[in-house]
């Protein structure tokens, strides 16, 4: 192939595009260099994601440069997924933004676009931290600009770009202890090189690099995919086998009749798009239903394509992903049917129907990772429940909907993780509801905020006062490690569990359930805590919680104890102690 000298509108597109499959393959690498060695690192899973979103959005774009940089731009603001995809945003919207207004697209201007690239990504972390992806894309920018500065050729700017770039990731471990310690790079700025070999391949033909581990599922997900996990006749999102994607031509005005149609039949539904043309998303079990349903209606499908998310690895996340549920009763009124039976129906429909939701001054939106979470959000009078959390980080898109949806004009957001507190923050730009986030970084958290909320207060008294009631929980949550690693627990081996605790890190290693609940809980009933909340998980056993409850009273008799049936996976337990 020619090399290209140029990196115009055809050239984006393909890196873009490269980018989004060359991160999909090596997803489970990029995951596995999470700091801490949890089962549930999700940063190549979120960056895949937001590309997966970016991909969507171009393929409903015109083709020309400034369509082209509009549609990436769009695309990553409204797909990004966690705190990783939110960077992969910004520096995905800083290139553009400088390419969009080119007369020219060599080195000189890509070299820009890389700078405005590394500003952008700066300027979305509040505090910006060394030894991440940040550094890497500067450390790239800044080699790029140099290079393009001596009059290098773009295919040369950009070897030099990676060269340097590769350099600064592989320093990441110098400058980041914490990655030292576990004898990982930066999985940040693992990603961002992908962006490089993508474009590397596009302008010079360059071999993309091989994934270095196996990324197939692990029996445990295979065995997740097949077990039904809904016990009241409605299909969970893990069941549902078929992505269908189109482009449709259908008129505006029928638009919310086919989007209706789409809610009875599946989930992850995302239609994007206007006057007139619109790309569209469903995960469904039935693949004529989803074709035909705009057809019946007047719309014309083009571009069909279905892929089965039971045997396409690469979209093993997206068979996890459930989109939104919402209650869509109100959990303080007597309908005649339980706060579960009401869960239940909602998560079926997977629709919002705003009509439904009792009108209140200030709604509250919370991410949950499991059933018994979102029936107990709902309980304490949450109306909209996106589910997620760990590598399941809901969208920007997907937290708008809920917002919108809400039957308020004032919306707190409950994350309850931390890689989903900067995708929160991002709603209230993007709305005309007024928007709190109080940045709860757990689902303990998240309850003991719904203690202090009001329903009939402002959005600004709620942030407010959820906000202190969440501060007053010490969180803690045990797990299973895959991998051997140090910490200040002491060395960790592939199979241990392992207690952590928000901003402390790993606190406590057992070769049993019982030592690590133990040793954990231990650090986390200080002196003055008087209660203890247990939000069990998918693994959780009732005896072992019985035993666990009783320990609690013989060693800490002054702590009363709450059990709650969470769900959530790889957890087997949540703490949360006040």
């Amino acid at each position: 192939m020619a090399i290209l000298e140029e990196f115009g509108a055809d050239a984006l597109r393909h890196t873009v595009i490269t980018f989004r499959d060359t991160m999909k393959k090596h997803a489970g690498g990029i995951n596995r260099l999470n700091v801490y060695p949890v089962p549930d690192g999700d940063t190549g899973t979120n960056m895949s994601r937001t590309l997966d979103a970016v991909v969507a959005e171009l393929e409903g774009a015109s083709t020309d440069l400034d369509k082209t940089c509009e549609a990436i731009s769009h695309g990553s603001l409204m797909g990004a997924r966690g705190n990783s995809g939110v960077i992969l945003s910004q520096i995905l919207r800083g290139m553009v933004s400088t390419l969009k207004t080119a007369k020219t697209t060599g080195a000189p201007r890509v070299a820009e676009a890389l700078k405005a690239a590394s500003a952008a990504a700066y300027e979305a972390v509040l505090k910006p931290i060394e030894g991440t992806i940040l550094t890497v894309v500067r450390e790239t920018a800044d080699a790029a600009t140099r290079a393009a500065n001596d009059g290098a050729t773009l295919a040369a700017m950009l070897r030099v770009a990676r060269a340097a770039g590769q350099k600064a990731l592989d320093n990441t471990p110098e400058q980041l202890p914490v990655l030292k310690d576990a004898g990982v790079v930066d999985a940040g700025g693992a990603g961002f090189m992908l962006l490089l070999d993508s474009a590397l391949h596009v302008v010079d033909g360059v071999a993309l690099p091989e994934p270095i581990y196996d990324d197939g599922p692990s029996a445990e997900q295979l065995e997740k995919v097949a077990l039904r996990q809904a016990t009241d006749g409605t299909v969970d999102v893990s069941e549902l086998r078929y992505e269908v994607m189109f482009l449709l031509d259908l008129e505006d005005t029928k638009l919310k009749k086919f989007k209706n149609a789409w809610g009875e039949i599946g989930d992850s539904i995302v239609v994007v798009g206007g006057d007139g043309i619109y790309n569209c998303h469903i995960h469904t079990n039935d693949i004529g239903a989803a074709i035909e349903a705009p057809i019946a209606i007047g719309g014309v499908p083009s571009k069909i394509r279905v892929t089965d998310l039971f045997e396409e690895v690469a979209e093993e996340h997206a068979m996890r992903e459930a989109g939104i549920a919402a209650p869509s009763s109100d959990p303080g009124a007597d309908h005649g049917q339980s706060a579960a039976e009401s869960h239940g129906k909602s998560h079926g429909a997977r629709h919002w129907s705003q009509s439904a939701l009792p009108p209140v001054t200030c709604a509250v939106v919370a991410v949950a990772s499991g059933d018994g979470l979102a029936e107990l959000f709902g309980q304490m009078g949450v109306h909209g429940v996106v589910t997620g959390g760990q590598t399941m980080n809901p969208s920007t898109q997907e937290l708008l909907d809920a917002v919108e949806h809400m039957n308020a004009t004032q919306v707190v957001i409950l994350p309850n993780n931390k890689n989903i507190i900067p995708v929160a923050n991002k709603i209230d730009e993007l709305t005309k509801k007024d928007v709190r986030v109080v940045p709860t970084c757990s689902m303990p958290e998240a309850l003991a905020a719904l203690v202090a909320y009001d329903p009939e207060a402002s959005a600004e008294h709620n942030g407010s006062q959820m906000s202190r009631a969440a501060s007053s929980v010490a969180t803690g949550e045990v797990t299973a490690a895959i991998r051997d690693t140090n910490s200040d627990a002491g060395q960790i081996h592939a199979g241990d569990f392992i207690g952590l605790v928000r901003g402390d890190g790993v606190v406590a290693v057992g070769k049993t359930l019982e030592s690590a609940c133990h040793d954990l809980l231990a650090k986390l009933i200080t002196p003055g805590r008087e209660l203890l909340t247990i939000i069990t998980g998918e693994q959780a056993e009732a005896k072992f919680t019985a035993d666990l409850v009783a320990h609690v009273n013989a060693v800490h008799p002054q702590v009363s104890c709450e059990v709650h049936f969470g769900g959530q996976p790889l957890y087997p337990y949540l703490f949360g102690v006040e």
